[in-house]
C-alpha cells in the first residue's frame, strides 16, 4: 500500500476546508455580519461579501471611478456597513472609507 505524499495530503486538506467553508455552517463564529473584504490591486479589486448576501459573493471591479461607484452600490445593496481592505503595495496614507447609506 502506498503512503500519501505531503502534496496529496495538502490537496486533500485544502479541498476539505473549501467544502466546509461553502457549507451552511462552516464552523466559524460571525463577528461582523455586515462586513465585506476587499483585496486592493493596481488594476482591479476583488470584493467578497457573505454568501447569504448575494448569489455571486465574490466579484472583481476595475479601478476606474465608475467601477468604484458600482462597487459601493453593490456593497450597499448587500447591507455592508464595514469593510476590511488588504493591500500589498506601499501605503503612504491610510484613509477611512465610509459607504454613505
Amino acid at each position: 500500500m502506498r503512503t500519501e505524499t505531503s502534496r496529496q495530503a495538502n490537496r486533500r486538506a485544502k479541498k476539505e476546508l473549501a467544502r466546509r467553508l461553502r457549507s451552511a455552517d462552516p464552523g466559524l463564529e460571525i463577528v461582523h455580519p455586515n462586513a465585506a473584504g476587499i483585496d486592493v490591486g493596481n488594476a482591479s479589486h476583488y470584493v467578497a461579501v457573505r454568501p447569504d448576501r448575494d448569489a455571486e459573493p465574490v466579484r472583481r471591479f476595475e479601478c476606474f471611478t465608475a467601477d468604484l461607484h458600482r462597487l459601493a452600490e453593490w456593497l450597499r445593496s448587500c447591507g455592508v456597513k464595514t469593510v476590511a481592505m488588504q493591500s500589498t503595495g506601499p501605503i503612504r496614507e491610510i484613509q477611512k472609507i465610509q459607504i454613505c447609506l
